[in-house]
């Protein structure tokens, strides 16, 4: 009797299977949403099968955050060999490339609601944690000094790279060269702010 000849992978294989199947599904649906049945099924696989692979659903919540959390990282490394200018760049190139990309994981992972879930919620945090230290490493080396003041700024660029970013019209022509150009230029505009001192007051009328 003739029948579909089903495919045996490596236990390494099948979980990056799984995981993969779990990122493709985090573009149409929240983390709480995302359902070990339908990978399964997608998989081919049984659900009980899955949890072989995965000690519980938190463990498998967890391998798929990670995964996307460490691409994330990948894409935002410049080569440390850069000057520091071609090391702001390739930074900010790899930040619009990678979110525009994934921009629904994104926002479902890295910057929404899965920052708070507590099966993640440290993934997340560690992950925003190191793309600032990655952002302040950028103005250190234009020789900002390593102030306070100076941490509190990049992350405040962060958060508005972010909203910049997932809410920029890329549809339109040349749209994305110019929000590689807007985001550099605003970097560069911060760090001549904090190099200048305190802004003066408004004075008041």
């Amino acid at each position: 009797m003739s029948g579909k000849r089903i495919t045996r992978l490596s236990p390494e294989l099948r979980r990056q299977q799984l995981v993969g199947i779990g990122l493709e599904m985090l573009v149409e649906r929240s983390l709480d949403e995302l359902s070990t049945d339908e990978v399964a099924r997608r998989a081919g696989i049984s659900r009980g099968l899955l949890f072989h692979y995965f000690d519980s659903k938190r463990d498998f919540y967890r391998a798929v955050v990670r995964t996307e959390c460490e691409r994330f990282m990948t894409a935002v490394e410049p080569d440390g060999m850069l000057e520091p200018e071609a090391w702001r760049r390739e930074f900010i190139s790899g930040f619009v490339a990678y979110v525009l990309q994934h921009r629904q994981v994104y926002l479902s992972l890295v910057r929404g609601a899965a920052g708070s879930h507590p099966a993640v919620e440290d993934i997340v945090n560690e992950t925003r944690e190191a793309v600032a230290r990655r952002v302040m490493d950028g103005a250190l080396r234009l020789g900002a000094p390593d102030t306070p003041r100076l941490r509190i700024a990049t992350r405040a660029w962060m958060a508005f790279a972010e909203e910049a970013t997932t809410n920029w019209p890329v549809d339109e022509a040349g749209a994305r060269d110019e929000l590689r150009v807007f985001l550099d230029a605003s970097f560069v505009g911060l760090l001549g702010i904090l190099d200048d001192g305190r802004p003066s007051p408004v004075a008041e009328e």
